[in-house]
This record gives C-alpha cells, structure tokens and sequence, in this order.
C-alpha cells in the first residue's frame, strides 16, 4: 500500500529534465497579493479615508523602467471600500515608505514633514559649506558652542536632581525622627499610666501571708532524699484594705464557720464521725423472720 503523503518521487533512468517544456507566461504579470494599507489616505474620487491596516485583496506589480540602485519598485491595485475606485501606491526603498501614485492623496503626517524640512536643510547646509570655507567654520563654531550649553545644562539638570534627592532623604529621616519621638511619648504616657495604675491597685489590695491549717500539710523529701518530712508553707491572700488605711487581721475578715473550724483544727480535737448508714436499706434488701415452729 503506498502511503497518503509521498515524500520521495520515483524519476526513471532516462529522465531529461531538459526535455521538459516551460511554461511561458507575460514578461510583468500581475500577482494578486493580500496586503494591508501601509498609509492612511483619502479617495479622490468619493473623499472616503482609509485608514492605515486596512486590509485588501490587491495586485502586485514590477514597475518597467524604474529602480533604485538595482532594487526593483512594485506597484500596487486597489479599490476604494465605498466607491471601488482603483488605487494605486508604490514601493519607495530611496525613503524606505510608500507613495500614493493614482486614485488617492495621502493624509497628512506632522513627523513626516518634519523629516523632510531636516533632510533638506541638512543637504543645503552641506552644499553651502563645500563652497563657502568661512561658512563651515562658522558652523562648527556655531555647533561647539550649542554642544557646551547642552553640556552646561545637563550639568545644571543633574545638580538639581542631587540636590533635590539630599533634600528628600533628610525630609524623610526628619519624618522618620518625628514618627520614632511620637511613638516614644506615646509609649512614655502608656508607661507612666501603668505606673499610676499599679499603684493605686498596691493602695487598694494588699498581699497577707496565711499560715496552712495542720490537716493541709505537704510531705517533702529532706536533703538525702529518703525520708519525707512534713512541711508547711504560708499561702500569700490578696485583701481589700479599708479606707482607713490600717491593715485588717486576716482572721477578721474570714466568716464565723471558717473561724470555728480553724479553731476546731488547731486544738486537735476528732472530727465528728458520720453514722453508719445501713447497707441493707440501702440497697432494698429484707430479710425474712422465721417462724417459730411448734412443739
């Protein structure tokens, strides 16, 4: 089976490529191209604009007797959008750009003149130098002396810019000075609040050390870590003082019960023992009596 997509042709032993007979077409054909507008313009005929990047279905063209240094210059066909009149525009290789030829006038273009008023006035300039000795030097002299006030002027450009980027980095170091002093004075005030507060709180409230109940002591380990000794610690109590100033007992400021129960604790005396409930009722169980049996 052969293959869809044949790469290689098969040419026969005998094959004279000379044998093969050439086609003969006209000597400057047209070719028809798809193109897009390379300027903006304006039909003659109906005044309707076409813009720059229009797109058309044109043809192509060598154009009989006219070239530029060997390069050939094409013409192009094609018709306007509105009226279909036919339009024609060169290649300008001398300019690197194209010429409106018939059918169209191309709009004006402000950059494009300009390059035109320079090239000529440099061309003039140069003519008139070659006859004219003086008149060069003038220029030259005329030229240096333009060239020193650009450089004075770039000099005088990037002094200013120095001198406005010292100016801007110490108005930001003083900004920076001035955020670092308020955020200071406010931490110097939240300090000092603080101050205020701690001491009205050490005013108010006051810290009593409480001895520990005999039932409530710890045992702790002497220094060979053998034998557990018992230890008591006093626990620190935070009181309210009184307006008076004067420090309350920390007895008085228990209730009568705890009071009681202290002193019950520190005479030594048993705690009351609970009565044995009866497991029996307790769990709902009765036992059933026996009955007397008859002699």
């Amino acid at each position: 089976m052969s293959e869809r997509k044949v790469l290689n042709k098969y040419f026969p032993p005998d094959f004279d490529p000379s044998l093969i007979p050439r086609r003969r077409g006209p000597k400057n054909s047209q070719q028809v191209v798809r193109l897009m507008a390379p300027f903006s313009m304006r039909c003659n005929t109906c005044g309707e604009y076409i813009y720059k990047g229009k797109k058309f279905n044109a043809r192509k063209e060598t154009v009989d007797g006219e070239d530029y240094y060997g390069i050939k210059i094409f013409r192009f066909y094609i018709k306007c959008t509105l009226c279909s009149a036919e339009i024609t525009f060169k290649t300008d290789p001398k300019n690197t750009d194209y010429s409106a030829e018939h059918g169209a006038s191309r709009n004006f273009e402000p950059w494009r003149e300009e390059r035109v008023v320079e090239e000529e006035d440099r061309l003039a300039r140069l003519e008139e130098e070659e006859n004219n000795p003086m008149k060069a030097l003038e220029n030259r002299t005329v030229d240096a002396k333009r060239e020193m006030d650009i450089l004075d002027a770039l000099q005088d450009i990037r002094a200013r810019n120095a001198r406005n980027e010292r100016v801007g980095q110490a108005a930001d170091l003083g900004a920076r000075l001035i955020v670092e002093e308020e955020e200071t004075e406010e931490e110097r005030e939240l300090r000092l609040a603080e101050e205020e507060d701690e001491k009205l709180v050490r005013e108010v409230f006051s810290k009593v050390s409480m001895p520990a109940a005999p039932g409530s002591s710890s045992l702790a380990t002497d220094g060979s870590g053998d034998t557990p000794t018992e230890a008591t610690s006093p626990q620190l109590v935070t009181i309210k003082r009184k307006a008076d100033d004067v420090e309350p007992d920390l007895r008085s400021l228990l209730p009568e019960s705890t009071r009681v129960l202290l002193d019950a604790k520190s005479v030594g005396a048993p705690p009351a023992k609970k009565p044995k409930s009866d497991l029996k009722n307790k769990l709902g169980i009765k036992i059933a009596k026996k009955g007397k049996v008859a002699v």
